[in-house]
């Protein structure tokens, strides 16, 4: 007789290709946050391959999340880069801004909220700004906002953003490597943080706002820059 829930004589082992695939995902996604895959450009499984040094397992398995994402489309008889432009970044931080005002809406009528996993993420911002480490900043501001979809309780809400988490992973690691000093970014999550535990939800979303907006317009002016650097 089987258990429910249970399969007999299955064997499971790690598998190794997802993880690259992951990783693969990863690297596309910066490249096209940066602009450095260009919208059209056409994405050959055998290059790709050759390039990462990987089979086409993974390379197919990281195009294949960047279709569900919308970043890669299929164009032809292939798959090309579908590309950010500036109404698609107007529109993924307005959805963001939609979305995160929301949770922060949540967070602060919270009586059981546990704030500790935040705290100690700017905690770590702080020793990032504090060392000029752009990237470890940016894992940490975006383990942040996440963390505010985690206390806010909504398990839908948290499902879309995930959805959208990795975008918004490459797209944050792009801006924040445009900060020559990165303490104003971490008071700024300091404040948030702050005006959401003592219930100013306004002045949370205000400054929620300022911050997505800042963000934006570095992306706009580091891709604008590389555009221009690339005509000239």
């Amino acid at each position: 007789m089987i258990t429910p829930g249970r399969v007999e004589g299955l064997s499971v082992t790690p598998v190794q290709r997802n993880a690259l695939g992951d990783q693969v995902a990863a690297k596309l996604r910066w490249l096209i946050a940066t602009g450095e895959l260009p919208a059209g450009y056409r994405l050959v499984e055998a290059s790709l391959s050759t390039d990462f040094g990987v089979s086409r397992g993974p390379i197919r398995d990281a195009l294949s999340t960047l279709q569900a994402e919308g970043l890669v489309a299929v164009r032809g008889r292939g798959l090309a880069v579908v590309g950010i432009s500036a109404d698609d970044l107007l529109e993924l931080f307005s959805l963001r801004l939609t979305l995160e005002t929301f949770a922060v809406r949540r967070c602060a009528v919270r009586e059981d909220a546990d704030w500790r996993p935040a705290l100690d993420l700017l905690k770590e911002m702080d020793r990032a700004a504090d060392d000029g480490n752009a990237l470890a900043f940016a894992e940490a501001d975006l383990e942040f906002h996440t963390s505010l979809y985690r206390i806010a309780g909504h398990r839908r809400l948290q499902r879309v953003w995930e959805g959208y988490r990795p975008t918004f992973a490459a797209l944050l690691a792009v801006s924040t490597a445009q900060d020559r000093d990165l303490h104003p970014a971490a008071q700024s999550h300091w404040e948030i943080l702050d005006h959401v535990r003592t219930g100013r939800v306004d002045a949370a979303i205000e400054e929620l706002a300022e911050h997505l907006v800042g963000a934006r317009s570095r992306l706009e002016a580091f891709r604008t820059a590389r555009h221009e650097g690339a005509g000239g």
